[in-house]
């Protein structure tokens, strides 16, 4: 997750907004359901103000702009030469890529497919359907199969029928197979981290996304029978994570370059944070628009989402930090290395959903689930880290 997080070498606490997130969620839920009701055509107009494909909609225009403007007031504060530094810290760096590229994907699919796909079924409605983007270039008839959806027509528009549970599912997958990329920054600092050893995770994950994050979410959906064409995969990634990661990466340089380190962090950063604060909020908005009645008539499906990513972030938090005892790690490395996993990077998470299933999926919705129970879980985890520091070695 980023949000507001400055990423530099004197990470601060929680912000107002960090602190205080899973109450601007709510309020967000609150906004959205009332926007719904007073006016249920914006959030379609703006929605449909997109590209189309074969009488689908392939990117909302006005959708895309808004998370691009999430996305990239995160990506500038990456300093990728920290990379450079990985070398010095390789069993740490080892550990964190482990849990978070060969096992954390994985255990997510699992534990969503049991509690959404079997002990939560009946309640979330086992007939209930949701309506999502057609893949991106499969010009498909109505009443194609495609995976275990169906082509319908809806007021003119393509679309893909599919089971509710299994849309709550692609966005559990793709909360997954997205760890965390800056705000971990803020929990070390918390628990007494180790900050260089966090810095350095965060710009190798940013460059390992590129390379895994599309190919463990592809395979992923497809064996949830929600397959994506790698065509929608590459140009979500190109849109939401390399895009904003190049132009984060040039402006970074070129401001520190015209203007110097101090006013890059002091003036600028400053500046941008509540650029990604209005977009991330006018995004949740707009969602909660469309999901409104979803909610309103089924009001504990945020807590059947919840349910299994709050068991998720726990197994992958006590995973990393199990293994970094056992690899005899020291606290202030132990600690990030096993927060950068059970934290996840939600932003890249709903742009990727809003991309590849449309902003009124069940799909987008479950991802920002993940949004509503990251700072209250990553709290307790930090607490629970303070509280074990006697487990390891004063040194590694």
């Amino acid at each position: 997750m980023a949000t507001a997080a400055c990423i530099d070498k004197k990470p601060k606490g929680l912000s107002v907004f960090e602190k205080y997130l899973t109450l601007w969620v709510l309020l967000c839920i609150g906004a959205g359901i009332l926007l719904g009701k007073l006016a249920p055509g914006l959030a379609k107009t703006l929605d449909g103000i997109a590209i189309y494909t074969g009488g689908a909609p392939v990117i909302s225009i006005p959708i895309a702009v808004c998370l691009f403007f999430m996305m990239y007031p995160i990506m500038v504060k990456i300093d990728f030469a920290e990379v450079l530094q990985a070398g010095r810290s390789a069993k740490p760096v080892g550990l964190t890529l482990f849990v978070n590229w060969a096992v954390k994907p994985f255990t997510m699919y699992a534990i969503a497919i049991l509690f959404l796909g079997v002990l939560f079924r009946g309640l979330i409605g086992p007939n209930a359907v949701d309506l999502v983007k057609t893949p991106l270039g499969l010009d498909l008839a109505v009443g194609a199969s495609y995976g275990v959806g169906k082509v319908v027509l809806v007021n003119g528009v393509k679309l893909l029928e599919v089971p509710l549970w299994r849309s709550y599912l692609a966005g559990c997958i793709l909360l997954g197979v997205a760890p965390c990329t800056a705000m971990v920054l803020v929990w070390g600092h918390l628990a007494k981290g180790n900050a260089g050893h966090t810095l350095v995770m965060v710009a190798i994950n940013s460059l390992t996304m590129l390379l895994l994050y599309g190919v463990l979410g592809g395979f992923l959906l497809g064996v949830g029978r929600l397959p994506v064409p790698w065509q929608a995969l590459v140009l979500s990634i190109a849109i939401y994570v390399a895009l904003p990661l190049a132009a984060g990466y040039a402006s970074r340089k070129l401001i520190i370059r015209a203007k110097g380190e101090a006013w890059f962090q002091d003036k600028f950063l400053h500046v941008l944070t509540p650029i990604t604060i209005i977009a991330l909020l006018v995004t949740l908005v707009l969602l909660f628009s469309f999901k409104g009645e979803v909610i309103v008539s089924n009001p504990l499906t945020i807590l059947w989402i919840a349910i299994p990513l709050f068991i998720q972030t726990n197994l992958i938090f006590w995973l990393g930090y199990v293994l970094a005892k056992v690899l005899k790690l020291k606290y202030a490395d132990a600690a990030p290395a096993a927060m950068i996993g059970a934290s996840n990077h939600f932003e890249v998470a709903i742009a990727t959903a809003t991309m590849l299933f449309g902003l009124s999926s069940g799909a987008a919705l479950a991802t920002v689930v993940g949004v509503l129970i990251e700072v209250p879980v990553m709290l307790m985890l930090v607490k629970i880290c303070l509280k074990t520091q006697h487990w390891f070695p004063a040194r590694a």
